[in-house]
């Protein structure tokens, strides 16, 4: 690992994020490529923006020099300031096109997009163009595993150094390594995201979606995105269909190194994960309490479950999609989707949230600290899988817990002085930081973020992106250690 020691040198992260912003504006370019076949008036608005990421990127790519190396402060400076500034650029089409006037407004559906919260300022989605569509959910699909990974495998000059960004990037507590390079790791990786990606759009459309609709929802449902072309989300589409985005939803949620372990050894893998177990045990245990709390609404069994299993898949992964309004269930539904709020997904998948092996730990810790009272003097670590958690690694876990419910509860307080109610702004504070989508009571799944304020929209966006980096990485841009020479 490079020294932490060493200074940062801004033209090394001034390249990098150049690099990735021309990766940008490549995506930009080919949505619009395809405003041109559907003759929606987006090709304009998207060609713009493409060749101003492309000005910018370039720039910044022909006035500095390829890095040999990155070190500890440039991997952690290039991740947060690569997503704030393809997010940036992110929001010009919605600009360009009219889509989304307010400047606050646009940059906060391209933060929800790029971070995949799935959160929206649309009110009607359905009379937006296409093309801006598309983008809106390529948007999804880059940030599903990560600008930083797609840049790593796609960057070959990177070396060694890549290997703190695929931590910054790829959450959890520890990072299991597939292969030495990371470069490999991450092409493996990328592959099996966008194999999934294809056979997700490929049952779609057997199951009656138009094309168009199939490659947005594909787009969105395996970086656990959310965002539709439809206002009714998933609610729009056959039965099978909703059945086919559980499905994907599920294996969203899941490590994605399980994954790659399952095409050549079956489903060991995943039996053998403890955070894996944990996962599918909360999955089918919150499913159990909301259909048993939706029992007496007269709905056929097959309907409930569906409901029940594909809206706690959609929290638990942070997907967000939507078949049923939520907000018109029982009380004690609502909170069991609430609580799945401070679950997410595995670490190493494309969910958001604080990750079940943290929860995981959370729960060893606690229960070891009540055996403690018991023996005193015994020696004991917590353990996952048969191996003991170094302690440094569990103050980590801690600490991110606490910082996670405080940034929380920072942000609930700033939306009730916005005036929100407390349901709506608890509910707002908490999709943003989980990586969510919809939220509760004014923001929930039949609502939009579209009244709140700019300086709503923003915090907001903040909560988003510092959710989505894992606080640390976004925090340490405001140490000045990290820039000092």
């Amino acid at each position: 690992m490079p020294d932490r020691a060493k200074h940062l040198s801004r033209g090394n992260v001034t390249h990098l994020v150049g690099a990735i912003l021309l990766g940008n504006a490549a995506a930009l370019l080919l949505c619009a490529l395809a405003g041109v076949v559907l003759r929606d008036g987006s090709f304009l608005p998207l060609l713009l923006s493409a060749l101003l990421a492309a000005a910018v990127g370039g720039a910044a790519r022909y006035f500095t020099h390829i890095p040999e190396d990155i070190n500890f402060r440039e991997a952690f400076a290039t991740v947060s300031l690569a997503w704030i500034t393809v997010a940036t650029f992110g929001a010009l089409p919605f600009l360009f096109s009219g889509a989304i006037p307010a400047p606050a407004a646009a940059l906060f559906e391209s933060i929800s997009g790029f971070t995949t919260t799935g959160s929206t300022v649309l009110a009607d989605i359905e009379v937006v163009a296409p093309g801006i569509l598309l983008w809106r959910s390529t948007t999804q699909w880059l940030g599903g595993m990560g600008i930083i990974v797609l840049g790593v495998a796609i960057l070959p000059y990177l070396g060694v150094g890549g290997m703190q960004l695929f931590r910054m990037e790829a959450p959890g507590p520890t990072q299991e390594r597939l292969r030495p390079r990371i470069r490999e790791t991450a092409k493996l990786l990328w592959l099996v995201y966008a194999g999934l990606t294809v056979v997700v759009g490929g049952l779609y459309l057997i199951g009656g979606m138009t094309f168009f609709d199939a490659v947005n929802h594909a787009l969105t449902t395996m970086p656990t995105g959310g965002f539709s072309t439809r206002n009714a989300s998933m609610g729009a589409f056959s039965p099978f269909i909703q059945w086919v985005a559980i499905v994907f939803m599920y294996l969203a949620g899941i490590n994605f190194v399980l994954h790659y372990r399952a095409l050549s050894r079956g489903t060991r893998p995943y039996w053998a994960d403890r955070e894996w177990r944990l996962y599918t045990a909360i999955i089918l245990a919150a499913t159990v309490l909301v259909m048993y709390s939706l029992s007496g609404t007269g709905l056929g069994f097959e309907r409930i479950l569906r409901d029940a299993l594909f809206q706690v898949l959609a929290v638990t992964t942070t997907t967000g999609y939507g078949t049923a309004d939520y907000e018109a269930w029982t009380p004690f539904a609502q909170l069991v989707l609430f609580l799945l709020f401070f679950v997410g997904g595995m670490a190493g998948s494309t969910g958001g949230g604080p990750k079940v092996i943290r929860v995981l730990l959370i729960l060893k810790h606690g229960m070891l600290e009540i055996r403690r009272y018991l023996h005193p003097r015994a020696v004991m670590l917590v353990k996952v899988g048969g191996q003991a958690v170094p302690e440094p690694v569990m103050l980590n876990v801690v600490a991110f817990m606490l910082m996670y419910v405080g940034l929380f509860g920072v942000g609930t307080l700033a939306m009730t002085a916005l005036g929100l109610s407390l349901p709506s702004a608890a509910g707002a504070a908490a999709t943003a930081i989980s990586n969510v989508g919809p939220g509760l009571d004014e923001v929930g799944p039949t609502d939009n973020f579209g009244f709140l304020p700019p300086q709503g929209q923003l915090i907001l966006a903040f909560l988003m992106l510092v959710g989505r980096l894992e606080l640390y990485t976004v925090f340490l841009l405001f140490h000045p250690g990290l820039w000092r020479r």
